[in-house]
């Protein structure tokens, strides 16, 4: 029996388990199991390693994108189209064989984009590179499936099977978030775009004509729930050149804690210019959450 055939037996014994006291250690070990044979579907095979072919890249920026689709839907154009970074694209399938790294830098933040080789029907068993593929999606903030609008609805529900048999949720918050960017619109009719645009979580875009990439770029940064705070120093004007990039709902000791690890223990009080205060500036405290674009001045003791 494979590794996809023990995890469903799994799901199924867990589904017609009743879940009560009685049930809760033999339902523990189930998902203690079931939680063992998804993570060994994204061990990579021996011969992989053997031959030393490494795929993931090292974490850079602020936040982190993978671009995960079938072959041929355009994430390589897209890519270049939004990065400095040109990755080969053709009109064959699997033009991409490797994991390429480039960097969006959008209201001064850096989002490192990964462009992952096109995966195949059959990913998660492992065809194709499709373990290794899944794994770096799992090590994104956000994940966008990337679409073919000619090619009708078939592609996403089979995207969306291997994703989801190994634990990638969709459209959740923690520990993962993604959306759907239909590429390719320039090649459909004006009503099929309007039905793909009022699909939850999807984007409509056009990599060949340029059509809708600010409106993706707006999404992405939502989705990303991050705030640019900005720096003051005494008596000086606002650095506007080099911006704090921190999650939605930050507060003041976060930007103690990255300005330097032990500035939250030295600190008075702060000075914070913006929306998130009544009036500017306003004196706050550690707790004091920040907002997109505020401006702070930190006074230590």
């Amino acid at each position: 029996m494979g590794i996809l055939e023990k995890i469903s037996e799994i799901e199924k014994e867990i589904a017609r388990t009743q879940k009560n006291k009685a049930t809760e250690y033999h339902l523990g070990l189930l998902k203690a199991k079931l939680a063992k044979y998804r993570a060994q579907l994204l061990e990579p095979s021996k011969s992989a390693s053997s031959k030393g072919e490494g795929f993931d890249v090292m974490k850079s920026g602020d936040a982190r994108v993978a671009l995960i689709g079938f072959p041929s839907v355009g994430k390589s154009t897209f890519l270049s189209l939004m990065t400095s970074t040109a990755s080969e694209a053709a009109s064959y399938e699997f033009t991409t064989l490797t994991c390429i790294p480039g960097v969006i830098e959008y209201k001064g933040a850096n989002i490192q984009l990964l462009d992952l080789p096109g995966i195949i029907e059959g990913a998660a068993q492992g065809k194709g590179r499709g373990r290794q593929v899944i794994a770096v999606a799992r090590t994104a903030d956000v994940v966008i499936m990337m679409l073919d609008a000619t090619k009708g609805e078939v592609q996403r529900s089979l995207l969306e099977k291997e994703l989801e048999s190994v634990g990638i949720r969709l459209n959740k918050h923690k520990p993962n978030i993604y959306f759907k960017v239909y590429n390719k619109i320039d090649q459909i009719s004006m009503e099929e775009v309007d039905r793909l645009a009022r699909k939850p979580n999807s984007v409509v875009i056009s990599c060949g004509m340029k059509l809708n990439l600010d409106y993706l770029l707006e999404m992405l940064w939502e989705y990303l729930a991050l705030t640019c705070i900005y720096t003051k120093k005494r008596g000086q004007r606002p650095d506007f050149t080099d911006a704090i990039i921190l999650r939605k709902g930050a507060s003041v000791e976060h930007v103690c804690h990255r300005i330097h690890r032990s500035l939250a223990s030295q600190f008075k009080y702060a000075l914070v210019w913006g929306t998130s205060t009544k009036y500017s500036p306003q004196r706050v405290g550690l707790t004091h959450t920040m907002e997109h674009e505020d401006v702070i001045q930190i006074v230590k003791k």
